[in-house]
């Protein structure tokens, strides 16, 4: 699969086939996710793959109550969602049926590994997850490039001291993420829909745009 179309087309999954994702499937996109960039070439990123039906169900059962608790909060305004309201339900299935998925993938990576600037800014810190996220949408791509489909999330990093425990994940390892892998039941989408690219790029200071309609 070209690159690009990859890109315009990996979405998210949230409705899967029982059909396993075979270990060597798996090995391929692993492979190729290792090479997204990483800070000093750290190399923090770990994976555990979760096929085991009662691990997924009990991470099932972590997912659904902080799943609910968002949704309800949709519902009554007091969370803010940009999401359409098929959106929302295609999301509710995929929380519903999450411990039937054929794979949970957790994303793990060493805390020595990472290196966080902005720790003393006053807002919430993200640096430390680009040595992080730039390998894990890697490994999405490479999926969607075998005909898997995926899903990312990061509600289940509430409970990490739990996922921690039911995973055996040792100190000074976080959790960053959880991707349900496996076959879509649905086709992959044609066309993904995000901002035009005039609305997003910005000319030497922000809000100015760098591009219009007459330039491109």
């Amino acid at each position: 699969m070209e690159l690009t179309e990859a890109m315009r087309t990996v979405g998210t999954t949230r409705y899967f086939t029982d059909d396993p994702v075979p270990d060597a499937v798996l090995h391929r996109a692993f492979d190729a996710a290792r090479f997204g960039p990483q800070g000093g070439n750290r190399q923090p990123v770990r994976w555990v793959v979760v096929r085991d039906a009662a691990r997924k169900q009990a991470l099932a059962e972590l997912y659904l109550p902080t799943w609910k608790a968002y949704l309800n909060g949709v519902g009554d305004g007091t969370v803010g969602v940009g999401a359409l309201p098929k959106t929302v339900r295609d999301a509710d299935h995929f929380a519903e049926h999450l411990a039937t998925v054929p794979a949970i993938v957790v994303v793990c990576a060493e805390v020595d590994g990472l290196h966080p600037t902005d720790l003393d800014l006053d807002r919430p810190s993200v640096v430390g997850g680009a040595s992080i996220y730039p390998t894990v949408q890697n490994l999405c791509l490479a999926l969607r490039d075998q005909g898997v489909g995926s899903a990312l999330t990061t509600l289940l990093c509430h409970h990490e001291e739990q996922v921690r425990a039911l995973l055996a994940i040792p100190d000074g390892v976080l959790t960053a993420a959880h991707i349900a892998i496996g076959y879509p039941a649905r086709p992959f989408p044609t066309a993904l829909t995000r901002s035009p690219v005039e609305d997003i790029v910005s000319a030497e200071t922000y809000g100015q745009p760098y591009f219009t309609p007459s330039t491109v």
